[in-house]
Parts: C-alpha cells; sequence; structure tokens
C-alpha cells in the first residue's frame, strides 16, 4: 500500500482516538473492556506502546529487503503465544500507569502518535525496517498494521465506554483492504456491512451465522492472529 496512503490513515484514526480519549471521564478510564485484564487506560497503553516500537526502529540500520508484508505479520507463531502475550499485557499496565490522570495519559498518547508520524513523513518511499520480531519490512507495510491496532482497538474502546465507533473512513479502507485485498472491496459491499461492522466480524468481535460465515468464505478474507 502507498506510503503516504497509510501514513493519511494512520495519522487520521490517531487523530479521532485522541479526540475521543480526551472527553473521558475519571470513571470511564477504568471500565474494563473485551481485551481482558485491560481497563481503557491500559487498553490505551497498548496502542501507545505499539506505536512506539516505530522511533527505534527508524534509528535502526534498514534491511536490504523486505520480504514480510502486514498479512504476513499477523501469522500466528511466538508473538502471539501465552508467553509473549503476558509481556505484552504488562508492558501495557506499566505505560498506561505512567501518568498521573487520564487526561494526561490522552496528552501522551497524541504526543507519541504525532511524533511518529513527523519522523515517519519524512522517510523515502521504500523506506525499509526491523520490526522487534524480527520481520524486514517496508515502513508502508509495518504501518499499515499500526492503523489496524489503533482502528481495531478503537472498536474495542468505543464499545467499553457505549459510545457510537469513531472509525475513519481513510483507516477502514485501508484494513479493509488489508483483509481482503484490492480487488475484493467491491465484492463485500454486497455484505451490507458498516466498515465497523466488517471489522468485528472478521476479528471475531462479532460472531458470524452460518450464511454469513459462507460469504466471508468467498471473499477470501485474510484472519489475522491478534494479540
Amino acid at each position: 500500500m502507498n506510503q503516504d496512503r497509510v501514513l493519511e490513515a494512520f495519522r487520521r484514526e490517531s487523530g479521532a482516538l485522541t479526540d475521543a480519549m480526551s472527553e473521558l471521564s475519571a470513571a470511564e478510564w477504568s471500565l474494563p473492556t473485551r481485551c481482558s485484564p485491560w481497563t481503557v487506560r491500559a487498553l490505551l497503553g497498548h496502542v501507545c506502546v505499539v506505536i512506539d516500537w516505530l522511533p527505534g526502529m527508524l534509528d535502526a540500520p534498514a534491511p536490504g529487503a523486505a520480504p514480510v508484508s502486514a498479512a504476513d505479520y499477523y501469522r500466528p507463531d511466538d508473538r502471539f503465544s501465552p508467553r509473549t502475550n503476558s509481556f505484552r499485557i504488562a508492558l501495557a499496565q506499566d505505560r498506561a500507569a505512567e501518568s498521573a490522570d487520564g487526561a494526561a495519559f490522552a496528552e501522551e498518547f497524541t504526543a507519541t502518535w504525532q511524533r511518529v508520524d513527523r519522523l515517519c513523513r519524512v522517510q523515502p518511499s521504500g523506506r525499509t525496517v526491523w520490526t522487534r520480531h524480527g520481520d524486514a519490512m517496508l515502513l508502508s507495510e509495518f504501518l499499515l498494521t499500526r492503523v489496524v491496532e489503533v482502528a481495531v482497538h478503537g472498536l474495542d474502546l468505543a464499545d467499553a465506554l457505549g459510545r457510537e465507533p469513531w472509525l475513519t473512513s481513510s483507516a477502514g479502507d485501508a484494513v479493509l483492504e488489508l483483509l481482503l485485498g484490492a480487488e475484493q472491496m467491491a465484492a463485500a459491499d454486497r455484505l451490507g456491512w458498516s466498515q465497523a461492522q466488517f471489522l468485528r466480524k472478521a476479528t471475531g468481535r462479532e460472531l458470524l451465522d452460518e450464511m454469513e460465515a459462507a460469504q466471508t468464505e468467498q471473499l477470501g478474507i485474510r484472519w489475522l492472529a491478534l494479540g
């Protein structure tokens, strides 16, 4: 996917999440989410952590080739093992505990994604990076995985807060293209689902009935392993 396009999706979706988190009451920060054991605050901590890998990746030497795509990145290997998930949970909780209150944490999240946005905007097209899992990827492909994180966990946060999803069309389009491939985007319209509903169903957040399962199988959805 074009680097400018995916960066724009990242910027818009992160900005929408900033707007939503900036409005929370003190009590809302402690609400549970479907991503147990994370509260709203801890889940935003996770989103901060996964975005904040990028500055170090950009400082490191770049690989000469980048064979791993965004879809390949979500393969079900050790990165989603119980041990790695435990580490992921602890990192998020620690990050969430660093700020004194919710308002300060919302500001920290904003500063985190805006820094990443600035750093990525000056990178050349075709820039490659190493991920912490040892994957050599195009920066554009890794950025697409960050759009997935912000968009899908944005749905988790909206549901936890009892709010309408704030999913932006640019992020929704980017993630749907990852799940379906560009050639199947139009076919997905026949399902009659909103982008938010599609992402919930494609990531197991809403169950598929028998007919829906058959329809999605025909579309050839790339089911992603998500931690």
